[in-house]
This record gives structure tokens, sequence and C-alpha cells, in this order.
């Protein structure tokens, strides 16, 4: 049983979204296209420059646009991106400076929900644009 839950355990925490401090790894210039994202699971977040916090979270890449989704709950990720939107991202040892933006414009979450569902073989949990918290991610531009 504890063997069990051992496995259970260090296979979750893949998936879990535990936060930590600060990423590592090397800066790279964002790719134009995004959708090789998709082939990767988790990724890492990384908000508040200042005093680093970090989070493993699913994604979805998509053209140009890549998307990181917190449903409808207001994480601590979620409030640090409402004080300060830049970002930092982390695919295997590329780190990515990125800006926040939540997504408001249902015609958008729909083409997310619909890659969601692809991806992850479920729609978002909630998809009404006005509780959900969706951020689209874009590279900073200063």
């Amino acid at each position: 049983m504890l063997l069990l839950v051992t496995l259970f355990v260090n296979a979750a925490c893949n998936y879990i979204p535990f936060s930590s401090g600060g990423l590592t790894g090397n800066v790279a210039e964002a790719p134009n296209d995004w959708s090789h994202i998709a082939q990767t699971n988790i990724v890492q977040l990384e908000t508040q420059p200042d005093k680093p916090y970090s989070v493993n979270l699913w994604v979805i890449g998509s053209g140009s646009n890549l998307y990181v989704y917190a449903g409808s709950k207001r994480s601590t990720w979620i409030e640090h991106i409402d004080v300060n939107p830049r970002v930092r991202l982390q695919v295997g040892d590329a780190v990515y400076l990125l800006t926040a933006q939540r997504v408001t414009d249902t015609t958008e979450f729909e083409h997310f929900a619909q890659l969601w569902n692809t991806k992850y073989g479920r729609r978002p949990g909630n998809e009404n644009v006005s509780e959900a918290y969706l951020m689209r991610l874009t590279p900073r531009t200063s």
C-alpha cells in the first residue's frame, strides 16, 4: 500500500501545481509558433520577478498563441500577474521572457477549449470568460 501511495505522489507531483522559487535555465528567444509546446504536458511558470514564485502548469500552444489556465480559481500566480504581468516560462532548459494577459474574448476561449479537449481529453472546468482565468503569454516587448 505504501508503495502505491509513493508511486502516486511521485507521478502526481509532475501534474499538481506545486509552487517553488526562481527558474533556472537558458534564456531563449520566444518562437513565432508555439505549436511544438502542444507536445509538452507540463511547463513551469514564474511570476513576481522581485521574489520569484513558480508553479507547474498544463499548457496549450497554438501558432503564435501560448496559454496557461487556472480555471475559476484565483491562484497565487494569477494574483501576481494582476500586479505584474511579466512572467518567465520554462520548457526543458529553455526559459522564455513573456507577458501574461487575461483572455476575455469568447471566440478565443472557445478555440483554446477545443485544443484543451484534444490534448487533455476533456473541456476546461469553467468556460465562462468572466469567471475563468485563461492567460495568453506573449513575448516581452521591452
